[in-house]
């Protein structure tokens, strides 16, 4: 199989080189100058063995590598909020032998949150989902960094919404062969919800900085989470427990220094880093506004991170310009009028 990486940034990178120093055929698609970095000196890939570089294809849509091949894996892996401009550009490419990749082709979502998948299903008939444990930062164009060790990543895979395959086992066993865990399960939106909930404390750390430590973050945090989790729970929508995560990560990703790569934040925090303009909190900490819409059930924190984080994204504020002490007070604020609207 030739796997096509869209969305050649940390996560995407990181998948795209790991696969490829296995020997398997890989092609990145970028945009920017970070296409033209990885065509001018391939993709150098920081891990904790040292600095891998791969000269691989490098496009910047499917029209530069003509018709698609019967034997091509689509791996999803921009940010959601970037993921319809991707499924209209790849969806209609035409596959050697007839039809479209929407019609044929295998796309997994290597994205967080759950929306990107149900997006795709509307224009591919075979769509997986992955939920990504994988510490990996986006260092400069052309660069990434991912600092796990003896894996690199854990990388649950399903079919959305539900079951399994076998083009999906063979798929996790290449996956395997490149420094990845690659569980094969057929409740994948389990963990990804799972994952989901962890993910909520990502506009935390784009707004306030990376120090997670302190009595009140973790505060803030645990309200956040517990909020969402009641959500999910009216909702009927399991998820897997953070002691089932905790067994099956074990201790299988360690996260070591890297020269050459300072410690960075998450996904979110990436973003205003770079000043992208944009950010996920839309489908993390707005997925969990959106359940509650449709639920009845208030969730004022998630909406008070989500408007904060698209605030900062979209005025291009500094990573972790705003003190802690003023979010909590906003988060005491917004909590405090919900229960008053609600009559608690």
């Amino acid at each position: 199989m030739r796997y096509i990486i869209i969305g050649a940034g940390a996560v995407g990178g990181t998948i795209g080189g790991r696969l490829a120093g296995a020997g398997h055929e890989v092609v990145l698609v970028a945009r920017g100058t970070h296409r033209a970095a990885l065509e001018d000196g391939g993709l150098r890939l920081l891990v904790p063995e040292g600095e891998l570089t791969y000269r691989l294809p490098v496009v910047d849509g499917p029209a530069g590598l003509g018709e698609l091949r019967p034997d091509d894996v689509l791996i999803l892996a921009v940010k959601t909020q970037d993921t319809q401009g991707a499924l209209d550009a790849w969806g209609p490419a035409p596959v050697e032998g007839g039809g479209t990749a929407g019609e044929r082709l295998p796309l997994l979502c290597a994205q967080n949150g759950v929306e990107g998948q149900r997006l795709a299903l509307r224009a591919f008939r075979r769509v997986y989902g992955v939920c990504v444990w994988l510490p990996a930062t986006f260092v400069e164009p052309g660069v990434v960094s991912a600092a796990g060790t003896p894996l690199t990543g854990m990388l649950h895979l399903g079919r959305f919404p539900h079951g399994t395959d076998e083009t999906l086992r063979r798929i996790a066993a290449d996956l395997e062969k490149s420094r990845f865990e690659a569980p094969v399960v057929a409740d994948v939106t389990r963990w990804q919800y799972a994952k989901l909930l962890t993910n909520l404390g990502n506009a935390l750390q784009a707004l306030c900085g990376l120090d997670e430590s302190g009595a009140d973050r973790a505060a803030l945090r645990d309200r956040v989470w517990a909020e969402a989790a009641a959500v999910l729970d009216v909702a009927g929508i399991a998820y897997a427990s953070v002691e089932e995560q905790r067994a099956v990560r074990g201790d299988k990703i360690t996260l070591v220094p890297l020269d050459g790569a300072p410690r960075g934040g998450g996904s979110s925090w990436q973003s205003l880093a770079r000043g992208t303009g944009t950010i996920e909190a839309d489908y993390l900490n707005g997925e969990i506004a959106l359940l509650g819409r449709l639920h009845d059930v208030p969730t004022p924190l998630n909406d008070l991170l989500q408007r904060l984080a698209n605030t900062f994204a979209r005025e291009r504020r500094a990573a972790g310009s705003m003190p802690l002490a003023e979010l909590v007070r906003l988060a005491d604020e917004v909590e405090g009028a919900g229960k008053v609207d609600h009559g608690k």
